[in-house]
């Protein structure tokens, strides 16, 4: 079997790691992708012209016309959980099986999420800015968490784990999700307005998708309190950042937090993220050593599956899958 790691040396080291590149080349023989950008289309049709499997970050993406160019390649393993940048419907057409990670982000991002809270809160990132300028910081009032009221969009995984970590903290929780069911007497499930209206810390979740384009708008932006921050670390898509910058510039809620944005790579658009009342951090919420061993030593495990003849844990059209290597007697 033949391989290609799509990955970026950087997004190598940063995402994939010597380990799992180890337990790759230990199944399969590698092919690096050297380049500093990732590889377009015609880029990873020449890069991949023998492979048997591609092993994609998410910056590399999967455009349909590429799977009948490959009529070796059987698989398409992402070592991420968003898939949005593959054509899985040309990948099935051509019988060419897609993979995803599942999410081992979930305390960095959950964690990320209470740094967030603490810095607008406390101004920890404007003072400690002013002292590195050689200026005294202005002295103003923090906010404690503790019997603060967070509001949660979204109650996925990590929706779920930043719940238990505020109650801890002695948060008062509001979820809004119309998809989830919640029994915890000390959660209130309640509808996005009420969330929004009530919330002293309003942290987006939830899924991007098309129902969930610009949910946060203008009129989503206008029920929040004044004293209140908006916090995103789900994806910039969810966002009309002409609205939340209007509201951050003119004070109409006291600031916000990002890790992600319209920017590429879902990083921060650096127009929203240079505003003097947002703190902004570069798409780093999963970058731990523990959540990136997630992800890449499962992308080894999918791929000794694949060489096997088995459709992994991840596969997303396990039945459409006719590039099936013949399995061992």
């Amino acid at each position: 079997m033949k391989l290609l790691l799509a990955h970026t040396p950087q997004m190598r080291r940063d995402y994939y790691g010597e380990r799992s590149l180890s337990g790759l080349r230990a199944l399969a023989e590698v092919k690096l992708h050297d380049g500093s950008e990732a590889l377009d289309a015609a880029g990873l049709v020449a890069a991949a012209a023998d492979a048997d499997v591609i092993v994609a970050d998410r910056m590399t993406q999967g455009p349909g016309e590429i799977f009948a160019k490959l009529p070796r390649l059987r698989a398409f393993v992402r070592c991420a959980v968003d898939i949005r940048n593959i054509d899985v419907n040309a990948a099935s057409a051509a019988g060419v099986l897609v993979t995803r990670a599942s999410p081992g982000f979930v305390p960095a991002v959950a964690e990320l999420a209470l740094g967030f809270m603490v810095d607008l809160s406390r101004s920890v990132s404007r003072a400690t800015a002013d002292y590195h300028a050689g200026s005294a910081p202005e002295v103003v009032m923090g906010r404690q968490l503790s019997g603060s009221r967070i509001g949660i969009i979204g109650y996925g995984s990590i929706g779920r784990y930043l719940a238990d970590l505020a109650r801890a903290l002695g948060m008062q929780v509001l979820v809004a999700d119309p998809f989830v069911s919640i029994d915890d007497a000390a959660i209130q499930h309640v509808p996005l307005d009420d969330l929004l209206a009530r919330s002293d810390y309003v942290v987006c979740l939830a899924i991007a998708n098309e129902a969930t384009e610009n949910l946060i708008g203008k009129a989503a932006l206008a029920r929040m309190q004044k004293h209140a921050f908006f916090i995103n670390l789900s994806r910039g898509n969810l966002v009309d950042e002409a609205a939340l910058a209007a509201v951050l510039i003119d004070g109409r809620i006291a600031g916000a937090a990002m890790d992600v944005g319209r920017a590429p790579d879902q990083m921060p658009s650096p127009d929203l993220a240079k505003l003097p009342n947002v703190i902004a951090t570069p798409h780093v919420g999963g970058l731990t050593p523990e959540a990136i061993e997630h992800q890449s030593s499962e992308t080894v495990r999918q791929v000794a599956e694949i060489i096997r003849g088995n459709a992994p844990v991840g596969a997303v059209n396990a039945g459409s899958w006719t590039r099936r290597p013949e399995k061992a007697a």
